[in-house]
């Protein structure tokens, strides 16, 4: 069988095995980049401080511009005890089709003691045939907590196209003290029927989920997060966590489940007595 391949716009010629290490620590209350190696693709502006906590905002770039079969990207991300650092990503993530082989991002998250890392990348697209794995692991010390959202598009819907072709696949764990306590797996083969079923997008071209791991929750927390949604376009879950909170998104809107993702990452900042800072990158 011939596996369609991208147009001359939409790949390089070689495939790309970027990475990323950085490394974050707590100085005199301030949270600063200490290491941060990179290999093309892949790159993090300067770190920049619009709040006062000390927290350290980083924004991860891809200089390829888009991501296809064959290319393999790789995150190591540690925080030293007690420092706060939030990453995010200044553009939607496009994910092309297939040029016969999967595309990779693995991502390992190490937090000490007392740290708290907020992993906040914007909208990734996945076009129709694409190809894509992604896998994250979180090693949590005592005390430190994690946020992480992933706001994924199936097809650029924009255009009419549909996820009807193709493979995703999303596996998230979160480890504390040797022992699992939150896992994550999903996987979406394209296909009408996986498209259009109510145990898989059910019409909708965009699903998102919010987590935050490290803390007891109380019940009183999921219902204000649900009372924060105010949409009209997708429908939404939470629920809580051994150690955390989790929210699910599906329906037709990026700036809908952005609206609603961002006012609960506010809600969870709020539980700390942390400002709510928006990152000036997300332009809303």
């Amino acid at each position: 069988m011939n596996h369609p391949r991208p147009v001359a716009s939409e790949l390089t010629q070689t495939d790309w095995h970027g990475s990323l290490r950085l490394e974050f620590e707590n100085r005199r209350g301030i949270t600063q980049l200490i290491q941060n190696q990179g290999k093309a693709p892949l790159k993090v502006q300067r770190p920049f401080y619009p709040e006062n906590s000390g927290t350290c905002h980083s924004v991860i770039m891809h200089t390829a511009g888009g991501i296809v079969g064959g290319d393999r990207l790789t995150f190591d991300v540690k925080l030293a005890p007690h420092s706060q650092a939030l990453i995010t990503t200044p553009a939607a993530a496009k994910i092309y089709r297939t040029n016969g082989r999967e595309a990779q991002q693995i991502t390992e998250i190490d937090l000490a003691e007392g740290a708290c890392l907020e992993w906040l990348p914007l909208e990734t697209i996945v076009f129709n045939q694409a190809s894509f794995r992604q896998a994250m692991r979180v090693n949590l010390a005592p005390g430190a907590e994690w946020i992480g959202w992933e706001i994924t598009r199936f097809g650029r819907s924009a255009r009419g196209e549909r996820f009807l072709e193709g493979n995703w696949r999303s596996h998230t764990e979160v480890w504390q003290a040797g022992k699992p306590i939150w896992i994550d797996r999903q996987w979406l083969p394209g296909s009408e029927t996986t498209f259009n079923s109510p145990h898989g997008l059910a019409g909708c071209p965009i699903v998102a989920s919010f987590a935050w791991i490290g803390q007891t929750v109380e019940s009183e927390l999921v219902e204000k997060a649900r009372a924060l949604w105010t949409g009209s376009e997708g429908e939404i879950g939470v629920t809580r966590l051994p150690l955390g909170l989790l929210c699910r998104y599906r329906g037709h809107s990026s700036s809908e489940v952005r609206r609603w993702l961002i006012a609960v990452w506010g809600l969870v900042r709020s539980m700390s007595g942390r400002p709510i800072c928006i990152p000036r990158v997300w332009q809303l």
